[in-house]
């Protein structure tokens, strides 16, 4: 390559807080050097949010309410990058392409054959033709859906960029981001790509957040800081009891979503623990988190004793309880922020978003089988030009 060129990623998480957008200036060939130039966060509206929790809800969703949501959240996503590119000072004709992410609404990389064919699938949502629309540069999404169809299961894809940025000689490191699911990157020293190992831990923020939301009555969406979180007392016999679900068992390649520790899930849990204290059901969610991250990683990284740090990334890096958590429960492990390796935490993965459309861009594979579980690399994404 023989200039460096600029690339916008959108992220939009399981904890539908808004759009993050990252301008990004990727220097080689492979998407290894890079320098993020600009970064932006646009919060969705109560009501929006509400809307997207309630898509995403078998409950609630309606094809009515899918389709029209799809094109509102691609005039979201324009509107982010519009706003990104405005406040960086550079040009839309100086952006080579969009990778969006979009709104996952329904993960279901295990499901059953149907009709005699497999249907395993995934959906996320951000119509693209109205970001190109809109915007003027061509947009990569949909970037789930190949591996999916290679036998993968559409996910973690932030892997292969942990991969590319954070690999060490010496280290050995995990790379952990805590947004409304939890998944990590495993990287032993001198990995190549078909050492990572990497999965989705199970629930990061997701629960924390319902129950925050429940037990204020709405007036709070997350607790900020882990103020309640450190308030309350760990009822150790129900953390017991959430570490036994059967997600924890599956060896990775593995991935979930809202549809197994979502709204439904978070209902459920104060139906059974209707008399335990909100501080000290809340404390024990945040532990439920902590202690299901590290129990991952101890039972499936091939070179535990070979690691020494941890670097969180997402929104729980913002919530100390749950940093000290994962501190107590991860010795002799070191706990740090993505940013001690020069990576805003919040950026991390509307930046791997801008890596993986650079590389659709390319032709080069996007994703990671042995993380996916895919039959080999592959290209991802749809191209809107």
């Amino acid at each position: 390559m023989d200039e460096a060129h600029l690339y916008v990623g959108l992220m939009s998480g399981t904890s539908a807080d808004g759009i993050d957008a990252a301008l990004v200036e990727v220097r080689d060939e492979e998407g290894a050097e890079l320098k993020l130039k600009a970064f932006s966060t646009t919060t969705y509206p109560v009501d929006l949010r509400s809307e997207i929790l309630e898509v995403a809800d078998v409950r609630y969703s309606t094809i009515e309410r899918l389709c029209r949501l799809n094109v509102i959240l691609g005039e979201w996503f324009a509107k982010a990058t519009l706003d990104l590119i405005q406040m960086s000072g550079a040009k839309a004709t100086d952006i080579q392409a969009i990778g969006s992410h979009g709104q996952t609404v329904h993960h279901l990389p295990g499901a059953a054959d149907a009709f005699e064919m497999p249907s395993r699938s995934t959906l996320q949502i951000g119509d693209p033709a109205v970001i190109a629309e809109r915007t003027g540069i061509r947009v990569v999404s949909d970037f789930r859906s190949r591996d999916i169809a290679a036998g993968g299961e559409g996910a973690p894809l932030v892997p292969l960029v942990d991969y590319l940025l954070f690999r060490s000689e010496t280290e050995g490191r995990v790379l952990l981001n805590i947004g409304g699911i939890a998944n990590v990157t495993i990287l032993p020293p001198r990995s190549g790509p078909e050492d990572v190992v990497a999965f989705d831990t199970g629930p990061g923020n997701v629960i924390i957040d319902g129950l925050v939301s429940r037990l204020t009555d709405g007036q709070e969406r997350f607790d900020e800081g882990g103020q309640i979180a450190s308030s309350g007392e760990v009822q150790r016999e129900i953390l017991q009891r959430w570490l036994g679900h059967s997600y924890f068992e599956q060896p990775p390649p593995r991935s979930t979503g809202r549809e197994m520790f979502g709204d439904a899930y978070v209902d459920r849990l104060l139906a059974e623990h209707s008399g335990v204290a909100a501080d000290d059901l809340i404390a024990t969610a945040t532990a439920f988190t902590a202690q299901s991250v590290v129990e991952g990683i101890r039972c499936f990284a091939p070179d535990f004793d070979r690691l020494t740090e941890i670097f969180v990334s997402g929104g729980g890096s913002a919530n100390d309880t749950l940093l000290r958590e994962l501190a107590s429960r991860s010795h002799p492990l070191k706990v740090s922020i993505s940013s001690d390796l020069g990576i805003d935490p919040d950026a991390k993965e509307a930046l791997a978003f801008a890596v993986l459309a650079h590389r659709t861009i390319r032709g080069l594979s996007g994703n990671l089988p042995r993380a996916t579980g895919a039959s080999g690399p592959r290209v991802l994404g749809l191209i809107t030009g």
